[in-house]
């Protein structure tokens, strides 16, 4: 068995002029990723490592989770499509990875994992911070295929009461 944490970066600050790369999160993005971190582990859904995007918006995310997990920083991750994040995926590790990264490959990727979709009304558009657990009944991550997932929660920022 294995469990994906997928999660796109919380909310941007877009008033910044900085490269797309070096935009930081904005005092919602770091309220809606500290509260993402919180449910995280009242939940117990603790990944056993992450695959984090090197953006700076997705590294202050990871950050602010503060979750006893070793990341990998892939600059692999800030452009990729849906397959170059499922790709990452199969090379992954532990039994419960957080992917963290951005629109529209991380919404996509829910969407082409998942079997039947989360009953929630946010899934389609994968908003900030918006973020998937799912399981798969596999014994590595190297055979994970689309549409094997089995969705076990979604929540975005707005549906957690610390935001």
């Amino acid at each position: 068995m294995r469990r994906l944490v997928l999660m796109r970066h919380a909310k941007s600050d877009w008033s910044q002029t900085a490269a797309d790369h070096d935009r930081p999160l904005n005092a919602r993005g770091v309220r809606a990723a500290r509260a993402l971190g919180d449910w995280l582990r009242r939940d117990a859904l603790l990944p056993d490592a992450a695959m984090v995007s090197t953006a700076r918006r997705t590294r202050e995310s990871w950050g602010l989770l503060a979750l006893d997990a070793p990341a990998r920083f892939l600059h692999d991750l800030y452009d990729a499509d849906a397959g170059d994040m499922i790709d990452a995926l199969r090379r992954a590790s532990g039994p419960t990875v957080l992917l963290l990264g951005h629109n529209p490959a991380i919404g996509d990727v829910g969407r082409m994992l998942l079997g039947e979709a989360p009953a929630h009304d946010r899934f389609d558009d994968y908003p900030t911070g918006a973020t998937l657990v799912a399981d798969f009944d596999v014994e590595g991550w190297a055979a994970i295929e689309p549409g094997t997932g089995t969705a076990v929660t979604f929540v975005i920022p707005a549906d957690l009461p610390e935001t």
